[in-house]
């Protein structure tokens, strides 16, 4: 066992964490760096657990069976601080603390390490206010960085880090850690790794869920019932609902458990009178969780279109006469009788307006439906 297993296609990544973490490029500052679904903070936490391995042998470091590389995978290691944020942004509070943090010296491990799995979420302020802390590092302290792409980084901070760039696994690394990793029967974890377009997150939550595939496939069938504007405004309404859905199907849970952990940590059991001293805990946890459901249904949203895109990216290989895997296999023959309507260049347009319709719900305040809706008028 290593706790590089479940970087699976990602090969040079591990053997430069292998190395830097036996002594050999060791830096101070890493930026890892790869599309969503990539690994990226998966990638930052192994090698956080191979640094503060306990194998006296550097060769060994990072056995995923000892003490500390267990702790910092289960992100419990004293001296590993995981940082990921629920909101839109990182504050410049958060970036003042964490500064705080990388000045102490390690407790037990060998390095402090600070990691900070939405780098691309923080204001030119508030990354600046790292950046001497990323310059001139307290002599045992790490920094790793994680974001989509060096670009979504400030040039300053860049510069002074270690680069790692991760790439999208093939459908069949993603599959084949479905199934040593989550008991996924082979077939299953193929189809789920094959709709996800790679991506390791959503392939689990396919495989593991059934309601999530029935949306997922609800939502590429769409196009095939695109007959005008009615239908348009209908598809337009059904997508927010599958956001929305999606969004409370996965919130729901961690929710739940949230709040159990909360009232038990509180001495209290639930349904029971909360009593006034204790409300205004409560009240935060919920706020909390109301900020990060409104961040859950845009990147519901997201992954949606996503999802869209992928029906006319498997019209587009048809049309082109290079379709020997598609993305929704399943609908082969639905898809081949689509692209024999149009024309490559119809279905490109139609993949620029939905990626414009991404951008347009990430960067404006604009009313989700009514992007949707001007988006699917423009798909008939």
């Amino acid at each position: 066992m290593s706790v590089f297993d479940e970087l699976r296609g990602q090969e040079a990544v591990v053997t430069q964490l292998r190395r830097a973490s036996a002594g050999d490029g060791m830096t101070h500052a890493w930026l890892f760096t790869g599309p969503p679904g990539s690994g990226r903070s998966n990638a930052a936490k192994a090698f956080a657990a191979a640094l503060n391995c306990e194998q006296p042998d550097p060769a060994l470091r990072g056995c995923g069976e000892c003490h500390a590389c267990r702790t910092v995978l289960g992100e419990t290691h004293p001296d590993v601080r995981h940082v990921r944020t629920e909101k839109v942004t990182i504050t410049i509070e958060e970036a003042r603390e964490l500064v705080a943090t990388a000045g102490n010296h390690p407790a037990s491990g060998r390095w402090r390490i600070i990691i900070v799995e939405d780098a691309d979420r923080m204001a030119e302020r508030t990354t600046n206010v790292l950046l001497k802390a990323i310059e001139e590092p307290t002599a045992r302290t790490v920094w790793m960085l994680c974001a989509p792409s060096p670009a979504d980084v400030l040039v300053t901070i860049r510069s002074r880090c270690r680069g790692v760039g991760l790439r999208l696994p093939s459908p069949e690394h993603v599959a084949q850690l479905l199934v040593a990793r989550d008991g996924v029967a082979p077939e299953l974890a193929m189809s789920a790794a094959r709709m996800a377009q790679s991506h390791v997150g959503i392939a689990r939550r396919l495989a593991r869920d059934p309601g999530a595939r029935e949306r997922r496939l609800e939502t590429v069938r769409f196009p095939l019932s695109l007959k005008g504007i009615t239908s348009a405004v209908l598809m337009a309404e059904r997508l927010m609902a599958i956001a929305n859905d999606e969004a409370e199907s996965s919130n729901a849970e961690r929710d739940t458990a949230e709040r159990s952990a909360l009232l038990s940590s509180l001495g209290l059991e639930d349904g029971s009178p909360v009593p006034p001293a204790l409300r205004g805990q409560i009240k935060r946890l919920e706020e909390d969780q109301k900020r990060r459901a409104k961040r859950s249904v845009a990147d519901s949203l997201d992954r949606t279109l996503t999802d869209l895109i992928s029906f006319y990216r498997d019209v587009l290989l048809v049309q082109v006469g290079a379709a020997d895997v598609l993305v929704n296999e399943e609908l082969r023959p639905d898809i081949e009788a689509f692209a024999a309507e149009g024309s490559p260049e119809q279905t490109l347009t139609r993949i620029d307006a939905i990626n414009v319709t991404r951008r347009r719900l990430v960067s404006s305040n604009v009313a989700p439906l009514l992007a949707l809706e001007g988006m699917a008028a423009g798909l008939v």
